[in-house]
């Protein structure tokens, strides 16, 4: 059966309803704020380093780790590391088809460096054989071991 209300009650129903309202309101934007705090944390970044001192052709192997977000891992200085590759847009990015490089050659050391680097798949065989390839290695120095002191 319908009720009558009074113009008071209604007021009151009315008030009531826009309180209520009021509160989704308020929680549903906490939810999506809280949401959003989720999804703006720092995509991964998790890389496996290989370096061979004596080439990829010798057995000899040394393995490091490194994460980011907070730093960590098992290069020497993964702090350094980590702001090393935020400051770099592409840092294992390849040296461009064309490119016109010296002919040097500081060793036979080389490099594999595999894993996320903020959330995108990453893999990068790092060698001192040419001018362009040692400065490819020389910018990520401080990421991946190994670069040659001569």
């Amino acid at each position: 059966m319908p009720r009558n209300l009074s113009v008071a009650a209604h007021g009151r129903l009315l008030a009531s309803l826009k309180r209520t309202m009021r509160i989704a309101a308020v929680l549903a934007t906490a939810a999506l704020l809280g949401a959003g705090a989720q999804a703006a944390s720092p995509p991964t970044t998790a890389l496996v380093i290989a370096f061979y001192p004596k080439g990829m052709s010798q057995p000899d192997v040394t393995r490091y780790r490194l994460r980011c977000n907070p730093a960590s891992g098992t290069v020497p200085h993964p702090a350094l590391a980590c702001r090393t590759l935020a400051n770099l847009a592409h840092p294992f990015a390849p040296t461009p088809p064309g490119t016109f490089c010296t002919a040097l050659a500081m060793g036979p050391e080389e490099a594999i460096v595999t894993g996320q680097l903020r959330g995108s798949r990453v893999y990068a065989h790092l060698r001192v054989q040419g001018g362009c390839e040692i400065n490819r290695w020389r910018r990520v120095a401080t990421v991946v071991p190994g670069f040659p002191n001569r």
